[in-house]
């Protein structure tokens, strides 16, 4: 007797066509392409970071030569006696000297006014006490070359008996800053691309827009230097400064 075998499997199928095959290769295939895609996308992601660090940070400086337009003179005086009222009426009689001077000059009438006063009582070796008047005179002018003639001609108080006591010195001030700082600011910028331009030229690379800029400080000086001591007077020569900070970027 022949025994049937029905449950004999039929002609075999390739193994990648087996449905298992199929879905794993298909999951490779997914796999793959996605670590080429990202592979792809990081390495451009990465290019582009490099290109964006691809910068250089310059000065600029601006420096301006002006004229101050505003002048103002504290002089100190004092008188010293036995009695009060001798003290302040040599401090009036220098008040006096100090408003015709100013006046002979060519000054209008309230260009220098009294800005404060002190009395002080002392001892002196002898016992004897002594009242001393000290009295501030104030002048404050746009008329610069006035106030500059007035510096000039000052011993002329002491001729008429001012004794002038220490700090009694013109100073000069430049206040129309407002007007300069755009101009200022331009060129300090451009003289910033300048110093990029040439940065870039040595390193090979084009420079590209601004990434960030930093104003910087606007500083006012006597063009030839500070001046200091007693009875020295401020320069009405003036030297405005301004260094900015500018981030270019480098193509």
């Amino acid at each position: 007797m022949v025994e049937s075998k029905s449950d004999a499997p039929s002609a075999s199928l390739p193994m990648w066509r087996e449905p298992t095959a199929r879905r794993w290769l298909a999951s490779s295939a997914i796999v793959a392409g996605g670590l080429i895609v990202g592979g792809f996308l990081l390495g451009d992601g990465l290019v582009r970071a490099k290109q964006a660090d691809r910068a250089v940070t310059v000065r600029g400086l601006s420096e301006r030569e002006v004229m101050a337009d505003l002048a103002t003179w504290t002089i100190s005086y004092s008188s010293t006696a036995t009695d009060l009222a001798t003290a302040q009426a040599g401090v009036d009689r220098d008040t006096a000297s100090i408003e015709a001077f100013f006046r002979d000059l060519g000054f209008p009438a309230g260009a220098v006014e009294p800005t404060g006063v002190n009395v002080s009582y002392f001892t002196d070796n002898q016992g004897i006490g002594r009242y001393t008047v000290r009295q501030r005179m104030s002048l404050r002018t746009n008329d610069i070359e006035r106030a500059q003639n007035a510096v000039k001609r000052q011993a002329e108080l002491v001729r008429r008996g001012v004794v002038l006591e220490d700090g009694s010195g013109m100073a000069y001030t430049f206040t129309e800053l407002d007007a300069v700082k755009p101009a200022m600011i331009a060129e300090a910028t451009k003289d910033a691309r300048a110093a990029a331009e040439q940065f870039a030229e040595d390193s090979g690379a084009n420079v590209g827009s601004i990434r960030q800029a930093t104003q910087g400080y606007f500083s006012i000086e006597a063009r030839d230097g500070e001046t200091a001591g007693w009875g020295v007077s401020d320069s009405p020569h003036k030297k405005v400064r301004v260094v900015t900070t500018v981030d270019f970027s480098l193509d």
